[in-house]
């Protein structure tokens, strides 16, 4: 079953430079979340994946397309069917410090969505549960970390608290923003390995977002991957698939300019020689084939004609020559 799916969604910002005129942010995006599923979603920065993300959690609104969970848009949701999308669909961020008030104790700022949404009949009854998830997560004992603020945490110990934070109301999808990029690399495999743990133990569904390959093959290696370019989604298949035989020009240049000691695919790709190294303004983005102003298998049509994301060898592509790129 999907429990999350983002329909035909499209989101422009006002412009920073031009009075009365929008931006693009996000175009034609099309993707579900199915229970129990873990999602990397992959590409270079500026190219709209942690818009995406907060768009599927309720920050941003679509200014076209639908979100829906549980089959029914977010946004023609009744009351109470809105707070059970709210508490169902939770996120973790990047910038942990950013995340949490500085001025109020760990358990201050956790445990009033507890009490608000009475999850915790009380304070007591609060304590008990948040002590049961930092076990869970590896903070222990608990008391040690619960009423501490947050400058006195590690960023590894804060990235934790999120994920408790997140497991306290028991969601069915944790958006996972970049959740490890800011941690110690010796730290990064645990917090992974945690994440895991939680998707098995509590079939929860995670989206994954990250520019990193290496983790986003780690973390999601029995689910999908999803390659974002430009604000469009450009490639998506099973993750070892797409990384072992990568069909889109761009995703064949991401994985080529991983270093080969990594070891992501099966076989080495080779250098593919872009037009461009320059990625193109989301201001000004180029007409027809997002990609066509680098790439090496580049033809008249691409350039006028935006190729549709369709199904290629049992994964989707966006691409008009998938058939001989991939």
């Amino acid at each position: 079953m999907d429990i999350l799916t983002v329909n035909n969604m499209g989101i422009s910002f006002d412009s920073r430079t031009k009075k009365n005129e929008k931006v693009k942010i996000l175009q034609d995006i099309n993707i579900s979340i199915k229970e129990g599923e873990i999602v990397a979603l992959v590409g270079e920065s500026g190219c709209g994946k942690t818009t995406l993300g907060k768009a599927m959690v309720g920050i941003h609104k679509p200014t076209a397309g639908t979100i829906c969970y549980k089959g029914k848009d977010i946004h023609t949701m009744d009351k109470k069917e809105f707070m059970d999308y709210r508490l169902g669909v939770q996120m973790v961020h990047q910038d942990s410090f950013a995340a949490l008030n500085p001025n109020r104790t760990i358990f201050q700022s956790l445990s009033l969505p507890l009490l608000h949404n009475k999850i915790a009949k009380n304070k007591k009854d609060a304590e008990k549960i948040l002590s049961e998830y930092f076990t869970e997560v590896g903070l222990t004992p608990p008391e040690q970390f619960l009423y501490k603020y947050p400058h006195q945490l590690s960023g590894g110990q804060r990235q934790r608290i999120l994920l408790a934070r997140a497991l306290s109301v028991k969601p069915k999808v944790i958006v996972a923003d970049e959740p490890v990029s800011m941690v110690d690399v010796s730290l990064r495999i645990a917090l992974i390995d945690l994440m895991t743990r939680m998707n098995q133990k509590y079939h929860i569904s995670f989206v994954y977002i990250t520019h990193d390959l290496a983790t986003a093959r780690y973390v999601a290696k029995d689910g999908r991957l999803a390659v974002m370019y430009l604000g469009k989604i450009v490639e998506m298949n099973n993750i070892r698939e797409a990384i072992d035989n990568p069909k889109h020009p761009y995703f064949q240049a991401l994985i080529a300019a991983v270093p080969s000691h990594i070891g992501l695919g099966k076989s080495e790709m080779k250098d593919l020689p872009l037009r461009s190294l320059d990625m193109p303004s989301v201001n000004n983005p180029p007409s027809g084939c997002s990609f066509h102003t680098r790439c090496p298998y580049y033809k008249e049509i691409c350039e006028n004609e935006s190729p549709q994301l369709r199904e290629y060898k049992g994964g989707m592509i966006a691409c008009h020559y998938a058939e001989e790129v991939g």
